[in-house]
Parts: structure tokens; sequence; C-alpha cells
């Protein structure tokens, strides 16, 4: 893998805390929005994960998946913000990381529809634990578009490996192990090891 691609993904990785993202943020506004999703693995590793298996499924997905992700991730932090929470909420976006380390593992390829509704079920667990976690001074719409571009960004870190990815053969087996390590993290969330 070249070092373009190896150089983000060890900044975005180092900006995570070992601590997940939902434990509440005393910043306001755009900025808290933005910091949340850096902030914790569950949410730093999922977003990187949808954009390398986005770029794994190839075509429109590349462009499709991302945005999927951040459209729902939006209306989930609406319902959030509403104080619309699903049981199990937390297991949900641990299983979430699970599953979408084992979909760039094994390089999934369902059809279209198929992956952007699984891309969209994970976006609106993830908005909601967002929207549920907002300042009570904060803006909802700045601190909205803050999640939403943080997200962007990880998506993008994530395409960028896939990119990487395509050029060197070899490179598509530290992917696959990427997405193991992926999906072992949220297992050790799930099991509150981390």
């Amino acid at each position: 893998m070249r070092k373009h691609t190896l150089i983000p993904a060890a900044l975005l990785l180092a900006l995570s805390t070992a601590a997940q993202a939902h434990t509440g943020h005393g910043a306001s506004g755009l900025e808290s929005g933005f910091v949340h999703p850096f902030s914790g693995l569950d949410h730093l590793l999922t977003m990187l994960a949808v954009g390398l298996w986005s770029w794994q499924i190839g075509g429109t997905a590349r462009w499709q998946g991302p945005l999927t992700f951040m459209l729902m991730l939006a209306v989930g932090g609406a319902l959030g913000w509403a104080g619309l929470a699903v049981p199990g909420l937390e297991t949900g976006i641990a299983a979430s990381v699970v599953a979408t380390g084992l979909l760039v593992a094994f390089a999934t390829q369902p059809g279209r529809t198929a992956a952007l509704a699984v891309i969209g079920v994970f976006a609106v667990l993830h908005g909601m634990a967002h929207g549920l976690e907002m300042p009570g001074n904060a803006s909802g719409l700045a601190y909205a578009a803050g999640f939403v571009l943080a997200s962007g960004l990880l998506h993008a870190a994530g395409l960028l490996l896939g990119a990487g990815q395509a050029r060197v053969r070899a490179s598509r087996l530290l992917v696959r192990g990427a997405g193991v390590a992926i999906s072992a993290t949220g297992v050790a969330l799930l099991g509150g090891w981390v």
C-alpha cells in the first residue's frame, strides 16, 4: 500500500480514543459535531469500513455508499435529537463495527440496493447516538453539519485506502486483514473490553 493512503489512516486512528464515542461532550455546535465521530473507535472504524466496502463494491456504490450513510446519519441524528432511541442502541452500533469489518474482510458483493440498505441501517443507529448526545447548548443544525462532514471525511479516507489497495495486489490482503481487525475491535466493543 502506498504512503499516501497509510498516513491518513494512521492519523485518523491516532485521533480516536479507546473509549466509545458515546460519553457526551462539552463543546457545542459545529465543532462538537465534527469531533464526535473521531472520538471513539466505534464510529471511526465503521465509517472507514463503509468507505472501504463501497470501494470494494465498485461502480456507483463508491459514491452512493458514503452518500447514503451521510444522509441516513442525518435522519438518525434528527431522531436522536427528538429523543427517540432504540433498545440496545450501543450494542447495535458495536455490532455495526463487527458487520462492516466482516463485509470488508470478505469483500462481500451484494446487490447495490441491499448494500445501500445495510449502510443506511447502520447510519441511522450511529446518527441516533449522535443526536441523543448533542450538547444541550448546541445548535442542532450546526452539530449535525459537523458530524455529517466528519463522517464524509472518514468515508473518503476509506475510499482512498480502497483505491490504494486496488493498485497493489498484495495490499488487497492487507485491506481484508484490516476488515478482520475492524471486526475484532467490534467484538471487543461488544464484550466491553475496549
